[in-house]
């Protein structure tokens, strides 16, 4: 059995890769496993996106959890962390969200939480696994009054609405302010909470039908965002991706800040209000080298992790620091939260922006931090043969080539998805076109040795 859980949770199409028999699995096992030490009867919150298999995903993992004896809350739709805020907020001994995040619809996935609303570590990730391989069949199973039951708790994203407000300590009257939702988590809830701050807003990707989640909207399509806020003046604008873990930003001129930008302006403001812990940002081997440049200007240090906010994550928790994220818009405020939450970025990242004055543009600011020329490249390869390419001695000799060739003023990055059945390639340099025929030639040969690998 091929491995479960990705960078992010479980992940595949709905109804082939992850079935109802899956999520009812992942239920009955995640129940066990999570609530072992549990001494009353366990409670789960459950959330989910807008995308049309969530129903029918939420049901067989609502359904695993009750056959296993703990108790569901189903929170219906609300941001991933929405989910793990409730968690913590009820007091309930775990979480689980549906949503395959920034994919389109035919995805989905199923995230599971701790406790304290925290993502979970590998090993509690295997001990999962294992049962679900190990099978059910010989398993007691509560009767009776021991079942689990379902109770609907239709203002969850509300409650986690008016958190936010709580603790936005933020007037944005007199911004205007283009935000997309990407049809997704966030539709109703992100609107709602910049008005409630005095913003005027424009809100793009409200709309979802359950099939256009992230459909040429939300932080992986910025395009209709970009040209919404060049066309009204706006001062800035924001995008979510499905789930609403993440952010992407548009300045005044249309430019992207990406979690890299935002880190280095959070940083800044964070350090300036005192609340930057031991002057450190995390981030992931992915973050551009301009930010590491920054870093060392303004004399913090930089941390890098493996890529997924969960390793950021862990090495937060671990050194006890503040500020961490991806290039991706997974940023985490751990004084905030327990995971990385785009709404309350937004929040923190409007808070900087308006921390300058209010004639400073966002198109300034970001001059605080210079992108180094940078190239990303996915190429999709059969389910399961991603380690096989890399490891494959045509294309590590070439990888081992294009690394002379960049020496210490450049970087290369080959990694395999832990979502997608994609390798992606990652170079940064000081030509943009130079790095640009590197990335070619390397998606050149992963596309070679996938179409050998089909005609054998």
């Amino acid at each position: 059995m091929e491995k479960l859980f990705g960078t992010d949770g479980v992940r595949g199409v709905a109804n082939w890769e992850l079935t109802p028999d899956l999520a009812f699995s992942l239920g009955f096992a995640g129940a066990l496993v999570l609530t072992e030490e549990t001494h009353h009867k366990p409670t789960f919150i459950v959330g989910a996106d807008t995308r049309i298999s969530c129903g029918m995903l939420g049901s067989a993992l609502i359904a695993g959890i009750t056959s296993a004896g703990a108790d569901v809350i189903d929170a219906g739709v609300i941001a991933t962390p929405g989910v793990a805020w409730l968690t913590h907020k009820l007091g309930a001994d775990a979480g689980a969200m549906i949503s395959a995040s920034h994919n389109s619809y035919e995805f989905n996935g199923i995230k599971l939480f701790s406790a304290g609303g925290f993502k979970l570590p590998d090993e509690t990730e295997e001990a999962i696994e294992a049962m679900i391989i190990a099978g059910f069949d010989d398993m007691d199973r509560p009767v009776g009054d021991r079942v689990g039951r379902l109770t609907d708790y239709d203002k969850g994203a509300e409650d986690y609405k008016n958190h936010l407000l709580s603790i936005a300590g933020l007037d944005l009257t007199g911004m205007r302010l283009v935000i997309d939702c990407a049809n997704g988590a966030s539709f109703q809830t992100a609107p709602e909470l910049f008005r409630a701050l005095g913003a005027e807003v424009t809100a793009l990707g409200v709309e979802p039908d359950g099939f256009n989640i992230n459909r040429n909207c939300g932080s992986t399509n910025t395009k209709n965002l970009v040209a919404h806020v060049l066309g009204s003046g706006a001062h800035l604008g924001l995008a979510f991706d499905g789930d609403a873990d993440r952010l992407i930003a548009v300045d005044d001129q249309g430019g992207l800040c990406d979690g890299d930008v935002m880190m280095a302006l959070l940083a800044r403001d964070l350090d300036q209000r005192g609340m930057l812990a031991q002057k450190t940002i995390v981030a992931t081997v992915m973050s551009n080298l301009g930010l590491e440049k920054m870093a060392e200007r303004a004399g913090y240090q930089l941390v890098r992790t493996a890529v997924g906010d969960r390793y950021v994550l862990e090495h937060m928790l671990r050194e006890r620091l503040s500020l961490g994220g991806e290039q991706s818009g997974h940023v985490i405020l751990l004084d905030d939260a327990t995971t990385g939450d785009g709404q309350l970025t937004a929040l923190r990242f409007l808070r900087a922006v308006a921390s300058q004055g209010r004639d400073v543009r966002l198109s300034e600011m970001r001059k605080l931090i210079e992108l180094f020329p940078q190239v990303l490249v996915n190429v999709r390869v059969d389910q399961g043969r991603a380690d096989t390419i890399i490891d494959h001695p045509q294309f590590a000799e070439a990888v081992r080539l294009t690394g002379e060739k960049l020496g210490e003023a450049g970087r290369l990055l080959i990694r395999k998805s832990g979502t997608e059945p994609l390798i992606r390639i990652m170079i940064e340099g000081q030509d943009q076109e130079e790095i640009s025929g590197y990335a070619a030639r390397l998606q050149e040969i992963i596309e070679q040795l996938g179409t050998k690998n089909q005609r054998g």
